[in-house]
C-alpha cells in the first residue's frame, strides 16, 4: 500500500490538508481495503486466485460531508490500490473495480464499515481498460473498441502519426485483442509492431506517439 500512501498524501495537500488532520483519514480506508482483499479471496475455476472488486464503504454523516469534495478522487485512488494490491499478491478479478461510499445509520465519526465482494462482469468476461496518458481510465466492454483520428471513433487521437481508422480493440475470448486496422505507421505492443495480439495485463501500447496501458481490472 505505500504507492497509495504517497498518492493519498499528494491529494490532499493544499486546499484538502485541513481536513484531515484529525479524525478519519483516507489511508485508513485503503488499508481496511488491502486486507478485506487477503480475508475474502478465493480459488477461482482455473486455480487462479480471485479477490473481491466490489467495495461499498459505509461512513459517518459527518465523514461523508468531509469527503464530500474530494470523493470522485478518492474513489478513483481506491480503486487503483486494490489494483496495485492484486497485482502485488497475484490476484485477478472477475469483474471491473469498483468503489461507493454510503451513509450508515448509527456509524460516529471517524469509523467505518466496509463490504468487500467478488462481482463477476456483465457476459462473463475478464475485465479490461485502458489508462491514457493523463490517468484517465477507459472500461473495456462487449463493443468493439475502436482508434483512430475520425471524430466517430472511440478514442479520438489528434497525432498526425496516427491514421483515420487505426486499430480496434475486440473482445476475444476472454479478454481482449488489438486489431491494427492496416494503419500507415503500426501500432506497438510493447515496443513491436502488431497486426494482432491478444492484451496482458501491463502491456504497453503506442498508437504514432501515444501511448497507453492496458489493465485487466
Amino acid at each position: 500500500m505505500r504507492g497509495f500512501e504517497h498518492r493519498l498524501e499528494r491529494l490532499v495537500e493544499g486546499t484538502f490538508a485541513r481536513m484531515f488532520r484529525s479524525g478519519l483519514r483516507p489511508v485508513e480506508l485503503g488499508r481496511r481495503l488491502a486486507r478485506e482483499m487477503d480475508t475474502r479471496r478465493s480459488v477461482g475455476v482455473s486455480g487462479d486466485t480471485v479477490a473481491p472488486n466490489d467495495f461499498v464503504f459505509e461512513l459517518s454523516q459527518d465523514d461523508t460531508d468531509r469527503f464530500e469534495p474530494m470523493q470522485a478522487s478518492l474513489r478513483r485512488e481506491l480503486a487503483d490500490a486494490a489494483r496495485e494490491h492484486a497485482r502485488d499478491q497475484g490476484y485477478s478479478f472477475i469483474g471491473p473495480v469498483d468503489v461507493q461510499f454510503v451513509v450508515g445509520q448509527r456509524l460516529k465519526a471517524g469509523n467505518f464499515r466496509l463490504s468487500a465482494e467478488i462481482r463477476e462482469a456483465q457476459g462473463g468476461r475478464a475485465p479490461g481498460s485502458l489508462v491514457l496518458p493523463d490517468g484517465t481510465r477507459i472500461v473495456l466492454g462487449e463493443a468493439i473498441f475502436t482508434v483512430g483520428r475520425l471524430e466517430d471513433s472511440t478514442l479520438v487521437l489528434e497525432d498526425p502519426n496516427v491514421s483515420r481508422n487505426h486499430a480496434e480493440v475486440r473482445p476475444y475470448g476472454t479478454g481482449f485483442m488489438l486489431v491494427d486496422l492496416q494503419s500507415t505507421n503500426g501500432s506497438l505492443v510493447n515496443g513491436q509492431r502488431v497486426g494482432e495480439r491478444v492484451l496482458n495485463d501491463g502491456d504497453l501500447i503506442e498508437f504514432g506517439s501515444i501511448g497507453l496501458r492496458f489493465e485487466a481490472s
